[in-house]
């Protein structure tokens, strides 16, 4: 079976009087759940510059975690992220629109990953990030839905330009902006030892993919490791929240896919 320990922390910062972040999870309270389920984290963020930017995030992490087992049984994982994630944003929707006469402008990020075996499916929507930590080394899973970031993918600016740019907390994609959403998923083999890291901007926009893997190899105590990279996002900026979702693999079940249901490995 799939063994991991995690942590998880969210901090307001040293600026904002309100953390309009939240996370969840959703833990196996069965061997059924565990061998065909697995686990499922999600983070979210919630839109400055809109209103109730904290109900946005908390309707998009507790639609994810209250339905992951009554909607996943016997479903790929990609198609049920897809669909969890569009629920949530048609939930964030519906509650705007009633929110209060003429209705709302509530938007937020989401990350969310599903651990079961040894893979990790990721779907994102926004600039709230997925790290996998391997051997010393940190590296994004998720690519920022931002306007900076298109802006480097076509060639009209540089990584570092993109990162001292004035537009880059303005997003390209958001739950509660249209009632479609498009989330980005993609899956990744796992191996023990492997740390997934999941954060808002608040941490990964003022501490390095170096720094990350450099507080991870040093501590490796989840709990610890996740104060010490918030008190850091803290030290170096604290302009934002700062969320952060810590899962160390200690074992995976190496399994095969036939048709979409796994398989023991021998």
């Amino acid at each position: 079976m799939l063994e991991l320990e995690f942590a998880q922390l969210s901090d307001p910062g040293k600026v904002r009087a309100q953390n309009e972040d939240f996370i969840g999870y959703a833990e196996p309270r069965t061997q059924e759940h565990a061998r065909n389920q697995g686990w499922l984290f999600a983070l979210a963020d919630g839109c400055g510059g809109h209103d109730r930017g904290e109900v946005a995030s908390r309707i998009a992490v507790d639609a994810l975690v209250s339905n992951f087992y009554a909607s996943s049984a016997g479903k790929p994982v990609r198609a049920l992220l897809e669909q969890l994630v569009q629920d949530a944003n048609v939930k964030i929707c519906e509650f705007a629109a009633t929110a209060r006469p003429g209705g709302s402008a509530m938007a937020t990020t989401l990350v969310a990953c599903v651990l079961c075996h040894d893979r990790v499916t990721v779907a994102h929507v926004g600039d709230s990030r997925c790290y996998l930590i391997r051997r010393g080394q940190a590296q994004a899973v998720t690519r920022d839905h931002s306007v900076v970031q298109e802006q480097v993918q076509m060639g009209l600016l540089s990584e570092q330009e993109a990162a001292e740019s004035q537009a880059r907390h303005q997003l390209s994609r958001s739950l509660g902006s249209n009632l479609v959403v498009n989330s980005e998923i993609s899956e990744h083999q796992l191996a023990p030892g492997d740390v997934l890291l999941l954060s808002s901007d608040g941490l990964h926009g003022s501490v390095s993919a170096q720094e990350i893997a450099a507080v991870i190899s040093r501590f490796p105590d989840v709990q610890e490791a996740a104060r010490t990279l918030v008190s850091l996002a803290c030290e170096k900026d604290g302009g934002d929240n700062i969320s952060v979702q810590l899962i160390r693999i200690k074992a995976v079940e190496r399994v095969g896919l036939y048709r979409g249901r796994p398989y023991n490995l021998r």
